[in-house]
């Protein structure tokens, strides 16, 4: 299962049953002033596509370092590391956002509204099949 992690929403994406594509599945609102983080849904996802292992988007700073967005990840994942005792990978998500709203906004008849509604979701993929891409060397 791929995770795109914003303060807001997090992006769900699973792979196909042998490893090789990402799809999205949906976003998930989370509030992080509330302490509320979707991890019920998770775990619902996880049941439901047989989730093996979590790949987590670090969205690191352009020189490599990691900031807060990085670290709120990496919480993120060492709590479903907790909750769920799946390994937890994490995926460098450098600009996938913004390649994931250039590929929306390519693609002509996405609203800016609607681009929103699914970018983190796009995010999400995108990390994942990195990641699937990785391993298949």
């Amino acid at each position: 299962m791929g995770l795109d992690v914003g303060s807001k929403t997090v992006g769900i994406a699973v792979s196909d049953p042998l490893g090789w594509t990402a799809q999205g599945v949906e976003i998930i609102p989370i509030d992080e002033e509330k302490g509320y983080f979707g991890y019920d849904r998770v775990k619902a996802l996880v049941k439901e596509y047989q989730v093996q292992a979590f790949v987590v988007g670090l969205p690191k700073h352009m020189n490599n370092s990691l900031g807060d967005r990085a670290e709120a990840a990496i919480r993120y994942g060492e709590h479903l590391e907790q909750r769920f005792g799946l390994p937890v990978y994490y995926q460098d998500e450098r600009l996938t956002t913004v390649e994931a709203e250039r590929m929306l906004i390519e693609e002509g008849n996405v609203s800016r509204k609607k681009r929103k509604q699914v970018i983190d979701k796009l995010a999400a993929v995108m990390i994942l099949q990195n990641y699937l891409d990785r391993q298949s060397f």
